[in-house]
């Protein structure tokens, strides 16, 4: 099984990582800008966009996946889904990855133990019934839970929606196995592994994974860069696309300097 990926512009190697239920073309202008600078290769996850499914269930073989179409080094990138797998992707392999960026993302998306400020388990598993029943209506309501409570959330909710029409829908397989590492991955006692530099971009009132979930990854790596984009929800590189460039790139310019 081969990913389907896309590549923009010139230079330093950049790897972006879309979301559940996503595909690649969701970073539209945002990868633009990105390969301003450098080349954004975008890849669209398994059983996502233009990419083949081929069972693959375990975290760490959506990340092997990746990793088969990926430059041998690269600063990546990852939202939501995409940011458990390029998590992945620096604890395996921590040579292939220059500097890691998480948009929205967490080591933990399900409520549990020492770990309040994420989606309740309940939720997730009204999502994976209806998923069964009506896999277009489950997306959907997903995308509404994506851009809730940001001050741009219908001009967001219609840029997602229209952005993941450029490609085909993705496979019921491949949302289901989506959904099961949602559920189940739990990457928290990793973390202290990490020794590359990293960035962690939370918006302040996303409604599944809570800004507050901050504070709990800085007890775990010290190290991170961490910032709250006020007013956004769960795609800040939609809705507030210039604070988060801004972040990106201050980022990446302090860390090649270290």
């Amino acid at each position: 099984m081969r990913l389907n990926l896309e590549t923009l512009g010139r230079g330093e190697p950049l790897v972006l990582l879309h979301g559940w239920g996503m595909n690649s073309a969701v970073w539209g202008g945002f990868a633009e800008r990105l390969a301003e600078n450098r080349r954004v290769i975008q890849i669209d996850l398994p059983g996502h966009g233009d990419s083949p499914f081929a069972e693959k269930r375990s975290l760490r073989e959506w990340a092997d996946a990746c990793l088969a179409v990926a430059p041998e080094r690269a600063v990546w990138i990852g939202w939501s889904l995409g940011a458990q797998v390029a998590l992945q992707v620096a604890l395996d392999q921590p040579e292939r990855v220059q500097k890691l960026i998480s948009l929205a993302g967490t080591p933990r998306f399900v409520q549990g133990e020492s770990w309040p400020h994420a989606m309740a388990d309940k939720t997730l598993g009204q999502f994976a019934t209806s998923l069964k029943q009506d896999h277009r209506k489950t997306l959907e309501r997903f995308l509404a839970l994506q851009v809730r409570g940001s001050d741009e959330a219908r001009a967001t909710l219609r840029a997602l929606k229209a952005r993941l029409m450029e490609k085909p829908d993705p496979q019921p397989t491949a949302l289901e196995s989506g959904l099961s590492l949602l559920k189940n991955v739990d990457l928290r006692e990793d973390l202290a592994a990490l020794q590359m530099p990293t960035l962690w971009l939370y918006g302040e009132r996303d409604t599944l994974v809570p800004a507050a979930a901050a504070d709990l990854l800085l007890a775990m790596l010290p190290q991170a860069e961490v910032h709250r984009i006020s007013a956004a929800a769960h795609a800040p590189f939609l809705s507030h696309q210039d604070e988060t460039l801004a972040l990106i790139e201050t980022f990446l310019e302090r860390s090649s300097e270290q």
